[in-house]
């Protein structure tokens, strides 16, 4: 083992398809949608969303720590301006053989600086964002991850940045998720509400 790699941050576990009709509730759904970009700028914000909903506090904490536990929310907290604070967020790519995709994008995955990781119908065919406290970071994140996975890595900084919001409601994935469900019980299948793919979910 390299001097590198044993200074590096531990590795996240890989994270598994979520069911979502038995991960989250209808109030689990209601909060996710609610609180996603808009905490109310108050000294206790989570005792008023706890107030819109007939919820105590500590209810509204509770709910939120379980679906981060069980990785329905991948993360909750701001979004910064991170080159304010001296970090740095880099878009990278790699090419990884469809014969060992799985595996390379495991190691990727696993990388606490790594997020948004997504297959591209591209040549370079895997594209994740590295963030990270400083660009010195981020390019020792970059290297290990071309260490692990023998793929070099492409680095893309940002050079402009643009604000471009994406809500995807969890209210409507639910719905869909028992939609789905209904349709499979009524042909007389099994059925899930699981949501497959990349890494994703409300962040």
């Amino acid at each position: 083992m390299t001097a590198s790699a044993r200074s590096a941050p531990p590795a996240r576990p890989p994270r598994q398809p979520v069911d979502v009709l038995e991960a989250i509730d209808d109030i689990d759904a209601r909060l996710i949608d609610r609180l996603h970009g808009e905490l109310p700028l108050a000294e206790r914000p989570y005792a008023a969303v706890a107030a819109e909903f007939g919820l105590t506090e500590g209810e509204v904490l509770g709910r939120l720590q379980r679906l981060l536990e069980t990785g329905v929310l991948t993360r909750f907290g701001p979004l910064f301006q991170i080159e304010r604070a001296g970090g740095q967020f880099v878009l990278a790519a790699l090419r990884a053989e469809d014969a060992d995709y799985e595996r390379v994008s495991a190691l990727v995955n696993a990388q606490p600086e790594v997020a948004h990781n997504y297959r591209r119908e591209h040549e370079l065919n895997m594209w994740f964002v590295v963030a990270a406290e400083s660009p010195q970071q981020a390019e020792a994140a970059s290297a290990r991850i071309e260490q692990l996975t023998g793929c070099r890595v492409h680095r893309f900084p940002k050079e402009q940045e643009f604000f471009v919001e994406l809500r995807l409601s969890a209210q409507h994935a639910r719905s869909a998720a028992l939609a789905e469900r209904a349709v499979q019980a009524a042909r007389g299948k099994p059925g899930n509400g699981s949501s497959n793919g990349g890494r994703h979910g409300a962040e």
